[in-house]
Protein backbone atom coordinates (compact mmCIF):
# COMPACT_ATOMS: atom_id res chain seq x y z
CA UNK A 1 0.00 0.00 0.00
CA UNK A 2 1.47 3.28 -0.89
CA UNK A 3 1.60 6.43 0.92
CA UNK A 4 -1.38 8.64 1.41
CA UNK A 5 -2.19 12.28 1.04
CA UNK A 6 -5.86 12.06 2.10
CA UNK A 7 -8.64 9.21 3.07
CA UNK A 8 -12.24 9.10 3.69
CA UNK A 9 -12.88 6.88 7.04
CA UNK A 10 -16.23 5.36 7.79
CA UNK A 11 -16.09 3.28 11.10
CA UNK A 12 -18.75 0.55 11.72
CA UNK A 13 -18.15 -0.01 15.79
CA UNK A 14 -18.58 1.21 18.97
CA UNK A 15 -16.76 3.08 21.68
CA UNK A 16 -13.33 1.61 20.71
CA UNK A 17 -13.95 3.57 17.35
CA UNK A 18 -15.48 6.47 19.44
CA UNK A 19 -11.97 7.20 20.89
CA UNK A 20 -10.39 8.62 18.02
CA UNK A 21 -12.81 11.66 18.02
CA UNK A 22 -10.06 12.29 21.10
CA UNK A 23 -7.04 13.50 18.58
CA UNK A 24 -7.05 11.26 15.22
CA UNK A 25 -8.00 14.51 13.51
CA UNK A 26 -5.41 16.96 14.96
CA UNK A 27 -2.91 13.86 14.54
CA UNK A 28 -3.63 13.83 10.76
CA UNK A 29 -3.62 17.39 10.11
CA UNK A 30 -0.01 17.84 12.06
CA UNK A 31 1.27 15.34 9.27
CA UNK A 32 0.04 17.67 6.37
CA UNK A 33 -2.80 14.69 5.52
CA UNK A 34 -6.51 15.12 4.36
CA UNK A 35 -9.14 13.38 6.37
CA UNK A 36 -12.78 13.29 6.36
CA UNK A 37 -13.86 10.88 9.29
CA UNK A 38 -17.53 9.43 10.01
CA UNK A 39 -18.92 7.03 12.00
CA UNK A 40 -21.46 4.63 12.66
CA UNK A 41 -21.48 3.13 15.92
CA UNK A 42 -23.30 2.03 18.65
CA UNK A 43 -21.43 1.79 22.34
CA UNK A 44 -20.87 -1.81 22.89
CA UNK A 45 -22.38 -3.24 19.73
CA UNK A 46 -21.02 -6.62 18.81
CA UNK A 47 -20.97 -7.43 15.16
CA UNK A 48 -23.27 -9.09 16.48
CA UNK A 49 -26.29 -6.81 16.95
CA UNK A 50 -25.20 -4.55 14.16
CA UNK A 51 -25.76 -7.38 11.43
CA UNK A 52 -29.17 -7.42 13.16
CA UNK A 53 -29.92 -3.58 12.81
CA UNK A 54 -28.62 -3.93 9.24
CA UNK A 55 -31.34 -7.01 9.05
CA UNK A 56 -33.81 -5.00 10.45
CA UNK A 57 -33.20 -1.97 8.34
CA UNK A 58 -33.02 -4.06 5.15
CA UNK A 59 -36.33 -5.81 6.15
CA UNK A 60 -38.35 -2.00 6.64
CA UNK A 61 -38.17 0.69 4.41
CA UNK A 62 -38.96 3.02 7.41
CA UNK A 63 -36.05 1.30 9.88
CA UNK A 64 -33.10 3.69 10.26
CA UNK A 65 -30.61 2.74 13.30
CA UNK A 66 -27.40 4.30 12.66
CA UNK A 67 -26.80 7.97 13.63
CA UNK A 68 -28.59 11.48 14.57
CA UNK A 69 -30.70 11.90 12.63
CA UNK A 70 -31.43 8.53 11.90
CA UNK A 71 -30.33 6.84 8.77
CA UNK A 72 -29.90 3.81 7.31
CA UNK A 73 -25.90 2.24 7.30
CA UNK A 74 -26.14 1.96 3.31
CA UNK A 75 -27.18 5.53 2.78
CA UNK A 76 -24.04 6.08 4.87
CA UNK A 77 -21.94 4.05 3.07
CA UNK A 78 -23.01 5.69 -0.47
CA UNK A 79 -22.96 8.74 1.16
CA UNK A 80 -19.21 9.53 0.59
CA UNK A 81 -16.45 7.40 -1.93
CA UNK A 82 -15.33 5.93 1.15
CA UNK A 83 -11.48 5.00 0.79
CA UNK A 84 -11.79 2.86 3.98
CA UNK A 85 -14.72 1.23 6.19
CA UNK A 86 -13.48 -0.18 9.31
CA UNK A 87 -15.09 -3.29 11.36
CA UNK A 88 -14.17 -4.77 14.73
CA UNK A 89 -15.57 -6.76 17.30
CA UNK A 90 -17.40 -5.57 20.84
CA UNK A 91 -14.58 -6.23 23.26
CA UNK A 92 -16.48 -8.28 25.62
CA UNK A 93 -16.83 -10.51 23.20
CA UNK A 94 -13.34 -10.04 21.23
CA UNK A 95 -11.94 -12.99 22.55
CA UNK A 96 -14.40 -15.51 21.85
CA UNK A 97 -13.68 -16.65 17.86
CA UNK A 98 -17.12 -18.39 17.90
CA UNK A 99 -18.42 -14.53 18.47
CA UNK A 100 -17.23 -13.36 14.86
CA UNK A 101 -18.82 -15.56 11.98
CA UNK A 102 -21.10 -14.94 10.51
CA UNK A 103 -21.92 -11.45 11.35
CA UNK A 104 -18.79 -10.31 9.95
CA UNK A 105 -18.69 -11.91 6.71
CA UNK A 106 -22.55 -10.71 6.47
CA UNK A 107 -21.17 -6.90 7.30
CA UNK A 108 -18.45 -7.06 4.91
CA UNK A 109 -20.76 -7.92 2.08
CA UNK A 110 -23.09 -5.42 2.80
CA UNK A 111 -20.20 -2.86 2.94
CA UNK A 112 -18.91 -3.64 -0.57
CA UNK A 113 -22.46 -4.46 -1.97
CA UNK A 114 -22.96 -0.15 -1.21
CA UNK A 115 -19.40 0.70 -0.87
CA UNK A 116 -17.62 -1.16 -3.47
CA UNK A 117 -14.47 0.77 -3.86
CA UNK A 118 -14.26 1.16 0.05
CA UNK A 119 -11.16 -1.20 1.79
CA UNK A 120 -12.73 -2.96 4.58
CA UNK A 121 -10.43 -2.96 7.29
CA UNK A 122 -10.10 -4.50 10.84
CA UNK A 123 -9.52 -2.74 14.07
CA UNK A 124 -8.12 -5.20 16.67
CA UNK A 125 -9.14 -4.09 19.87
CA UNK A 126 -7.03 -4.30 23.09
CA UNK A 127 -6.90 -5.66 26.44
CA UNK A 128 -8.38 -4.32 29.57
CA UNK A 129 -6.79 -2.86 32.14
CA UNK A 130 -5.09 -5.55 34.65
CA UNK A 131 -7.53 -4.53 36.88
CA UNK A 132 -10.77 -5.42 35.62
CA UNK A 133 -12.30 -7.82 37.81
CA UNK A 134 -13.03 -10.55 34.39
CA UNK A 135 -9.31 -10.70 34.08
CA UNK A 136 -8.28 -10.27 37.86
CA UNK A 137 -7.14 -14.02 39.69
CA UNK A 138 -10.43 -15.66 40.25
CA UNK A 139 -12.46 -13.46 37.52
CA UNK A 140 -15.32 -14.37 35.55
CA UNK A 141 -12.94 -15.32 32.11
CA UNK A 142 -10.31 -17.51 33.78
CA UNK A 143 -7.45 -15.84 32.24
CA UNK A 144 -5.41 -12.58 32.77
CA UNK A 145 -4.73 -9.74 30.93
CA UNK A 146 -1.95 -11.40 28.60
CA UNK A 147 -4.47 -14.43 27.79
CA UNK A 148 -7.37 -11.69 26.77
CA UNK A 149 -4.83 -10.54 24.38
CA UNK A 150 -3.95 -13.62 22.79
CA UNK A 151 -7.12 -14.83 22.60
CA UNK A 152 -8.52 -11.66 20.47
CA UNK A 153 -5.34 -11.42 18.51
CA UNK A 154 -5.87 -15.17 17.57
CA UNK A 155 -9.42 -14.61 17.03
CA UNK A 156 -8.78 -11.40 15.31
CA UNK A 157 -6.28 -13.52 12.94
CA UNK A 158 -8.83 -15.98 11.66
CA UNK A 159 -11.56 -13.31 10.98
CA UNK A 160 -8.61 -11.52 8.57
CA UNK A 161 -7.60 -15.01 7.07
CA UNK A 162 -11.57 -15.85 6.66
CA UNK A 163 -11.63 -12.58 4.90
CA UNK A 164 -8.63 -11.66 3.53
CA UNK A 165 -8.36 -8.30 5.23
CA UNK A 166 -5.57 -5.97 6.72
CA UNK A 167 -5.82 -5.59 10.39
CA UNK A 168 -5.05 -1.94 12.53
CA UNK A 169 -2.79 -3.37 15.38
CA UNK A 170 -4.31 -1.20 17.54
CA UNK A 171 -4.34 -3.75 19.98
CA UNK A 172 -0.72 -4.95 19.40
CA UNK A 173 0.49 -1.19 20.10
CA UNK A 174 -1.15 -0.94 23.71
CA UNK A 175 -0.02 -4.37 24.23
CA UNK A 176 3.83 -3.69 23.30
CA UNK A 177 3.78 -0.03 24.79
CA UNK A 178 2.86 -1.80 28.39
CA UNK A 179 5.75 -3.90 28.00
CA UNK A 180 8.15 -1.48 26.76
CA UNK A 181 7.67 1.84 29.00
CA UNK A 182 10.08 3.18 31.35
CA UNK A 183 7.33 2.68 33.83
CA UNK A 184 4.33 0.38 34.33
CA UNK A 185 0.56 0.22 35.99
CA UNK A 186 0.83 -1.87 39.05
CA UNK A 187 -2.19 -3.25 40.35
CA UNK A 188 -3.60 -2.71 43.65
CA UNK A 189 -5.89 -4.91 46.49
CA UNK A 190 -9.30 -4.12 45.37
CA UNK A 191 -9.67 -3.70 48.98
CA UNK A 192 -7.86 -0.46 48.46
CA UNK A 193 -11.00 1.25 47.24
CA UNK A 194 -13.47 0.48 50.08
CA UNK A 195 -10.42 2.63 52.50
CA UNK A 196 -9.79 5.31 50.55
CA UNK A 197 -11.23 8.82 51.17
CA UNK A 198 -11.72 11.63 48.52
CA UNK A 199 -9.65 13.17 46.86
CA UNK A 200 -6.98 10.07 46.55
CA UNK A 201 -7.07 7.82 44.22
CA UNK A 202 -5.05 4.28 43.53
CA UNK A 203 -1.68 5.05 41.56
CA UNK A 204 -2.74 4.49 37.82
CA UNK A 205 0.39 6.15 36.23
CA UNK A 206 1.74 3.80 33.18
CA UNK A 207 -2.01 3.20 31.91
CA UNK A 208 -3.15 3.32 28.54
CA UNK A 209 -6.63 1.71 29.28
CA UNK A 210 -8.64 3.26 31.80
CA UNK A 211 -9.35 5.61 34.71
CA UNK A 212 -10.62 6.27 38.19
CA UNK A 213 -12.96 9.09 39.45
CA UNK A 214 -15.10 10.65 42.25
CA UNK A 215 -18.62 10.44 41.70
CA UNK A 216 -21.98 10.14 43.85
CA UNK A 217 -24.10 7.03 43.73
CA UNK A 218 -27.69 7.06 44.25
CA UNK A 219 -27.68 7.75 47.87
CA UNK A 220 -25.51 10.79 47.54
CA UNK A 221 -22.59 9.13 49.19
CA UNK A 222 -19.23 9.50 47.12
CA UNK A 223 -17.32 6.64 45.89
CA UNK A 224 -14.66 5.87 43.08
CA UNK A 225 -15.85 5.06 40.12
CA UNK A 226 -13.84 3.06 37.73
CA UNK A 227 -13.76 2.57 33.85
CA UNK A 228 -11.42 -0.78 32.66
CA UNK A 229 -11.70 -0.99 29.70
CA UNK A 230 -11.56 2.35 27.40
CA UNK A 231 -8.13 3.98 26.30
CA UNK A 232 -7.40 6.93 28.13
CA UNK A 233 -5.53 9.91 26.36
CA UNK A 234 -2.39 8.17 25.79
CA UNK A 235 -4.15 5.42 24.85
CA UNK A 236 -6.14 7.58 22.38
CA UNK A 237 -3.13 9.21 21.09
CA UNK A 238 -1.52 5.88 20.54
CA UNK A 239 -4.25 4.84 18.75
CA UNK A 240 -4.51 7.82 16.19
CA UNK A 241 -0.71 7.36 15.66
CA UNK A 242 -1.18 3.70 14.56
CA UNK A 243 -4.27 4.37 12.49
CA UNK A 244 -2.49 7.16 11.08
CA UNK A 245 0.81 5.35 10.29
CA UNK A 246 -1.31 2.65 9.24
CA UNK A 247 -4.22 3.61 6.88
CA UNK A 248 -1.92 6.44 5.07
CA UNK A 249 1.41 4.31 4.81
CA UNK A 250 3.61 7.28 6.36
CA UNK A 251 5.75 7.33 9.18
CA UNK A 252 4.81 8.65 12.52
CA UNK A 253 7.46 10.54 13.06
CA UNK A 254 5.78 13.36 10.91
CA UNK A 255 3.25 13.57 13.20
CA UNK A 256 3.77 16.54 15.26
CA UNK A 257 0.25 16.90 16.98
CA UNK A 258 0.74 16.44 21.01
CA UNK A 259 -2.10 16.81 23.19
CA UNK A 260 -1.86 19.13 26.29
CA UNK A 261 -2.35 16.34 28.51
CA UNK A 262 0.88 13.49 27.46
CA UNK A 263 4.39 15.03 28.01
CA UNK A 264 6.41 15.73 24.49
CA UNK A 265 8.79 12.97 25.94
CA UNK A 266 5.69 10.58 26.77
CA UNK A 267 4.44 11.36 23.06
CA UNK A 268 7.40 10.74 21.09
CA UNK A 269 7.67 7.20 22.60
CA UNK A 270 4.19 6.75 21.77
CA UNK A 271 4.41 7.80 18.21
CA UNK A 272 7.69 5.05 17.89
CA UNK A 273 5.56 2.26 19.41
CA UNK A 274 3.09 3.14 16.84
CA UNK A 275 5.42 2.63 14.13
CA UNK A 276 6.96 -0.77 16.02
CA UNK A 277 3.36 -2.38 15.92
CA UNK A 278 2.68 -0.72 12.21
CA UNK A 279 5.60 -2.36 11.08
CA UNK A 280 6.06 -6.05 13.56
CA UNK A 281 2.14 -6.93 13.68
CA UNK A 282 1.91 -9.93 11.02
CA UNK A 283 -0.66 -9.42 8.57
CA UNK A 284 -2.01 -12.53 6.72
CA UNK A 285 -2.48 -10.51 3.72
CA UNK A 286 0.62 -9.68 1.74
Amino acid sequence: MGAKDSLRILTIGNSFTDSLTFCFAEVVESAGCGLLFDRANHGGCELRRHWSYIEFEERDAVVRMYQEPRVKLRSILQREPWDIVTIQQASHESWNPDSYQPYASNIYAHVKKYAPQAEVVIQQTWAYRADDPRIMPGGAWGFDQTGMYERLTGAYRKLASELNLRVIPTGYAVQLARQEQPFHFKNYDPALLDSLHWPDLPQQAGSLVGRMWWCKDENGKLKIGRDTIHLNARGQYLQACVWFAFLYGRPASEITFVPDVIDNADAAFLRGIAQKAVDGFEQVVK
